[in-house]
């Protein structure tokens, strides 16, 4: 449960309560947040301004942030409020991407988030991206190419080798930033088992696969926008979006190389798309080779598909 509050100097908060049944696994999230967050500074990443504890309590106080989180202003927003657009959005893709620069190349260890999805992008009066919640978050030495943990996250935004083996590194963040990058360009959720009905995938990674191999880049714009985006772009972050949910991580870009794709006007995005048509190549609209277009459990052994979880 999250309150807003106002402190003695005027400044609005918002209070995040644990539930009232102090469970292991929230005492850890609230021990990991205020341990990790509390030494964080950045513009876009989420400050810690203080916490309490008693012996029933745990609650921790952030900034107010007046625009609430990417998720509900995506799909929440009341009518009266009008719909992201395609600068915005924009904007919202690179300022998440700095603030996971910060985590993974300029913290010392290294902060691995392991939940990046749009409800945890969070956004300011001006729409900054600002990431937030990082109760599942893991520290990763320099030293470190990855750990083996436990597997947490939220389904649809989970990397293939982190829910297969439990390996976790920088590369598990990026694809859930190219999973949120997808919520950003459609407006759907990573996971919804309601486009059931309608014949298609649950997965959004896999249901924009389907959607490139029909050559449909349209269908899935997010039709709030009406059409008011600029196509060129469009692709980009779409290619962006793909290359970190790619199924190998080697072959994702660090959230450097991310940022500067949406820096540089499109160049260092060229240098790894025409390296990867030495690759292989395929026929589609966006220039992708064929394995970006498999679906995204093509690629797990059966073992790991029908295994408990």
């Amino acid at each position: 449960m999250v309150y807003r509050g106002r402190l003695d100097d005027g400044s609005l908060v918002a209070v995040k309560r644990l539930e009232n049944q102090l469970t292991p696994c929230k005492e850890l999230h609230f021990q990991t947040t205020k341990t990790i967050q509390a030494v964080l500074v950045h513009q876009n990443i989420l400050s810690l301004r203080g916490f309490c504890t008693t012996p029933s309590e745990r609650l921790l106080v952030y900034p107010y942030l007046a625009n609430g989180s990417l998720a509900s202003c995506l799909r929440e927003r009341p009518l009266s409020q009008p719909a992201l657009d395609w600068p915005t959005r924009k904007r919202i893709a690179l300022g998440s991407a700095r603030g996971l620069v910060y985590l993974h190349d300029q913290c010392d260890p290294k902060i691995v988030h392991r939940d990046v999805k749009a409800a945890n992008i969070l956004l300011d009066e001006n729409f900054e991206a600002v990431v937030g919640d990082f109760g599942l978050a893991k520290l990763l030495h320099y030293n470190d190419t990855h750990i083996t943990t436990e597997v947490c996250g939220t389904i649809g935004h989970i990397a293939p080798e982190y829910l297969s083996s439990g390996t976790c590194s920088e590369k598990t963040d990026v694809f859930g930033y190219g999973v949120m990058l997808l919520e950003l360009i459609a407006g759907l959720r990573a996971f919804d088992l309601a486009r059931l009905a309608n014949d298609d995938d649950v997965m959004l990674l896999d249901w924009v696969k389907g959607v490139l191999r029909e050559k449909s880049l349209e269908k899935m714009v997010d039709p709030n926008l009406h059409g008011n985006y600029i196509e060129a772009e469009m692709e980009q972050l779409i290619q962006i979006a793909l290359l970190c949910t790619q199924s190998l991580p080697l072959y994702r870009p660090k959230m450097s190389e991310v940022t500067r794709m949406q820096e540089d006007g499109g160049y260092e995005l060229a240098e790894w798309w025409g390296a990867l048509q030495e690759m292989d190549t395929s026929d589609q609209d966006l220039g992708l080779p064929c394995y970006f277009i498999a679906d995204s459990t093509e690629q797990l052994p059966p073992i790991e598909l029908s295994g408990p979880r």
